[in-house]
């Protein structure tokens, strides 16, 4: 968990430049090469970049945890807002992406004795050392790009499980087409998920109402809740609402 500012700093720099000089990090930020590589240590202990001799980096860009570095702040603060209503001893769904990654971090850090469900290997192993949680992995066929769990399978490991709440991502949203997604396998077991869950909850930026994915993924009358940050087009906004979806913004 990130817990100074200079952190966000870091991985903003590494954003643009994807690997940086321990020396240059030290200069631009004015602080001593010795704090630069204990931020480091701490930030890779995160999963969060990887440290070569000299230098800091981000993981291949098919990585989620590449993409977690990306508005890593405000994604950050959209988990906290998205939890505020979980419970201590829930049992809830979490699909793929870097603000559900974060949300199962937030919910591992700050509630107790919650079990999650996922089909991501990546949130698995990234929260697997937090809090008193209990993690189920779902099996399936393994998108290694994505690291996710997939098709008939997963849909009958999940059967036995009925939950309150289940958080999604997505790739993007327009009026016409609803929440959509890049992959076929990945939307179709989002659909699954939803089966499984009284509450369907989008946690995203507010980049993914400018765009739009490739596939269907979840029609907007099964949504219960979108947790974004303020720069949510207004028309997308009203849109949600008129069809009673909750939307809920933290401050950019």
């Amino acid at each position: 968990m990130i817990v100074h500012e200079r952190h966000t700093k870091i991985l903003e720099l590494l954003s643009q430049y994807k690997k940086i000089e321990v020396t240059r990090l030290s200069e631009l930020l004015s602080v001593s090469q010795v704090t630069i590589r204990k931020d480091l240590m701490q930030l890779e202990s995160s999963g969060l970049i990887l440290r070569e001799h000299g230098y800091a980096a981000l993981h291949d860009s098919d990585d989620l945890a590449n993409r977690l570095v990306y508005h890593y702040e405000i994604k950050q603060r959209i988990a906290s807002l998205a939890v505020a209503d979980v419970q201590d001893g829930e049992t809830l769904m979490i699909e793929s992406g870097s603000c559900c990654a974060l949300v199962a971090l937030e919910i591992a850090k700050t509630k107790k004795n919650v079990t999650v469900i996922t089909n991501s290997a990546f949130i698995a192993d990234y929260i697997r050392k937090q809090g008193t949680l209990q993690i189920i992995l779902l099996g399936g066929e393994y998108q290694q790009r994505s690291q996710v769990m997939v098709g008939p399978m997963t849909r009958r490991c999940m059967e036995p499980f009925y939950v309150d709440k289940l958080f999604i991502g997505t790739d993007g949203f327009t009026a016409d087409s609803g929440f959509t997604g890049n992959d076929y396998m990945r939307s179709e077991t989002v659909r699954d998920m939803a089966q499984q869950a009284n509450h369907v909850i989008v946690v995203t930026e507010s980049t993914k109402f400018s765009q739009k994915g490739l596939v269907h993924l979840i029609d907007t009358d099964h949504i219960h809740m979108v947790v974004s940050d303020d720069r949510i087009p207004e028309e997308c906004e009203q849109y949600l609402t008129e069809q009673g979806v909750e939307v809920k913004k933290v401050k950019v």
